[in-house]
């Protein structure tokens, strides 16, 4: 059988010991496989001054699948996240986890079997973020209608195949009407192209509360980034934990399998680590890559291992990481590994369909910095101001409200008839020539008479 080249991303803190338990698998299996070395994190970041230097990625690209161990994400500050940055370069459109009760992991539940389908590159998670004042932070929270469809659609064909019977999507479309409403439009536009599956939708407090009551009642879970972020780590809490879960981030041309834990740099070379998370996220980077029986007989001995009562610390045993990897290499039965070999999937995507609408615009809002309710004028060009907002909440007309006002007032103005982007600059310039310290500016569009924008609070 043909050796395929795999990129391996050790990671920081314990990184190394669990990617050597993988290496160390796969090498009494006879996995066909062979390591290519690259690196990403603090190392990357102390020999480069970039968490993922383009060789890492140019080695990913070219043997299409990478394993990777954690890697360290400073909190409010610092470099960006590596994860992220790998997801964005390679367009890694789904993330992908399992959560599934495991043998002899002791939990509240025993019968959890949910997929988690979760858009991986956009929503909050594109990282565009200002200050709009000294006091007041933005961040755009994006979501198409193409990275949309490219996740929900991989979900569908995941339960397809694997034969699941129902996708459920999850958002808060009750609150973001705009952003959430199209994800969850998309959703149902896809659905009707899998009538076998069940396709529902449920808002995300609520599946988080159903989630740690009646698991069972799920089956595929899809969502947009941020949800899925959260959702995920709630669904490997009720199976064990994040040391029990695998995680895979697909694209249309390469994948990369991880395991979603951190990088635990207060046990690092201790021999602790639990190495189960990597090793199911190799199961599944073999299943990608076709080679089902290598895949199937790691999980079997792994299985074997944890209900033998071979576990690492934090599973309540007493097995180091060594110790644990001898335990599952010497329950590996290899019989009919080889020949249980299918072509490796196909990672390109569908295209998603666009759509395009005649948009009308009719005016813009205009945020601007002050302190105390802004004096605004009501009437320039075109223009009439409808209203004034802080932080969502209408403040004007009518009396203001007896809230805590911050220093970043939203004026919408609108016009009777259509105006043009000239309008809205001139308009701009009043403003400017009024002294008014204005931050950003959103056009207001409509189609039909039907707006693509938001009202405010108590409009």
């Amino acid at each position: 059988m043909d050796m395929r080249t795999v990129t391996l991303i050790q990671g920081d803190g314990i990184g190394q010991e669990i990617c050597q338990s993988v290496i160390d698998v796969f090498a009494a299996a006879k996995v066909p496989v062979q390591w290519e070395m690259a690196i990403a994190g603090l190392e990357a970041i102390e020999k480069f001054g970039n968490g993922v230097p383009p060789e890492t990625l140019e080695s990913i690209k070219r043997n299409t699948v990478a394993l990777k161990g954690p890697t360290t994400t400073p909190i409010a500050g610092g470099h960006k996240s590596v994860n992220v940055t790998i997801r964005k370069a390679l367009e890694l459109y789904a993330n992908v986890r399992l959560a599934k009760s495991m043998p002899a992991v002791e939990t509240r539940f025993s019968n959890v079997d949910v997929l988690i389908v979760r858009e991986n590159i956009e929503d909050t998670y594109s990282g565009i973020e200002h200050m709009q004042t000294p006091n007041v932070a933005q961040c755009l929270k994006l979501i198409t209608r193409q990275g949309s469809m490219a996740a929900i659609r991989y979900a569908f064909e995941e339960a397809r195949k694997l034969g699941r019977k129902k996708v459920t999507c999850v958002h808060k479309a009750n609150i973001h009407k705009i952003s959430d409403g199209l994800f969850l439009n998309v959703f149902r536009e896809v659905a009707t192209e899998y009538p076998e599956i069940e396709a529902n939708d449920i808002i995300v407090d609520n599946c988080c509360m159903q989630l740690v009551s009646r698991p069972e009642q799920f089956d595929v879970l899809v969502l947009p980034n941020l949800y899925g972020d959260i959702v995920s780590d709630l669904c490997a809490g009720i199976v064990g934990g994040l040391g029990v879960a695998p995680g895979g981030n697909i694209g249309r041309d390469c994948a990369v399998f991880e395991a979603v834990h951190g990088s635990a740099p207060d046990i690092a070379g201790k021999g602790l680590a639990n190495p189960t998370a990597i090793l199911l996220s190799s199961v599944q980077m073999l299943q990608y890559m076709g080679l089902i029986g290598y895949a199937s007989a790691i999980q079997n001995a792994l299985e074997s291992a944890l209900a033998d009562g071979v576990k690492t610390r934090d599973l309540g045993g007493t097995a180091s990481t060594s110790e644990f990897t001898a335990g599952i290499i010497a329950r590996l039965n290899l019989d009919g590994a080889e020949s249980n070999v299918v072509p490796a999937r196909d990672g390109a995507a569908k295209e998603p369909t666009m759509i395009s609408e005649d948009w009308e615009l009719i005016g813009c809002d205009v945020f601007v910095e002050n302190h105390g309710l802004p004096q605004m004028p009501e009437k320039i060009g075109p223009f009439t101001l409808r209203l004034i907002s802080n932080r969502g909440t209408k403040v004007w007309p009518g009396a203001t409200p007896d809230i805590m006002l911050v220093d970043h007032f939203r004026n919408r103005y609108v016009a009777d008839t259509s105006v043009t982007r000239q309008d809205v600059l001139a308009l701009l310039q009043e403003l400017t020539a009024m002294g008014k310290h204005w931050c950003h500016v959103e056009l207001l569009n409509q189609v039909a008479g039907e707006p693509r924008y938001s009202k405010a609070q108590g409009e």
